[in-house]
């Protein structure tokens, strides 16, 4: 039920941007883009309540609505699709595929026990510096630039 509602949301956000679009020539239009965009926020905001991450849900919905609105626009609105567009059209679906496959297996981690990469990569460590102290430590190699001079001091 969730992803549905997530499918709603992507449908929604993109009838609203197409609709925006179309809102330039007929302003009536206008009306679809507040409802379109009002139902996707809505959407969204219970399918984080019923559970699922925010990463998931917003790279999904955002990814998805990027590209069947590239997809439409070219359909409905004559807009170019060249090949460099089409590549980055799969670069972000198999984007938002990376993203899913990364929640299911933190999900199954935490169902068994084990303890995630990203949560073992985390922990504090005796031989590592701090976040902190990386910081310091790569700021610190930052050239700072006096714009009455010339180079770095």
């Amino acid at each position: 039920m969730t992803w549905l509602l997530l499918a709603g949301a992507i449908l929604s956000e993109v009838t609203a941007s197409l609709s925006l679009k179309a809102a330039l020539t007929h302003p009536a239009l206008y009306v679809l883009v507040v409802a379109g965009y009002l139902a996707s926020f809505s959407l969204l905001a219970v399918v984080l309540r019923r559970g699922m991450t925010l990463g998931v849900a917003y790279g999904v919905w955002g990814a998805s609505g990027v590209v069947l609105t590239a997809l439409l626009s070219t359909l409905l609105f004559a807009e170019p699709l060249t090949a460099l567009m089409g590549l980055g059209i799969v670069l972000v679906a198999a984007g938002v595929m990376v993203v899913e496959l990364g929640s299911q297996r933190a999900h199954a981690e935490e169902e068994s026990g084990a303890p995630s990469s990203s949560s073992a990569s985390s922990a504090p460590s005796a031989t590592a510096p701090g976040p902190a102290a990386a910081l310091a430590t790569a700021t610190s190699e930052i050239p700072v630039v006096d714009p009455h001079q010339e180079g770095p001091r």
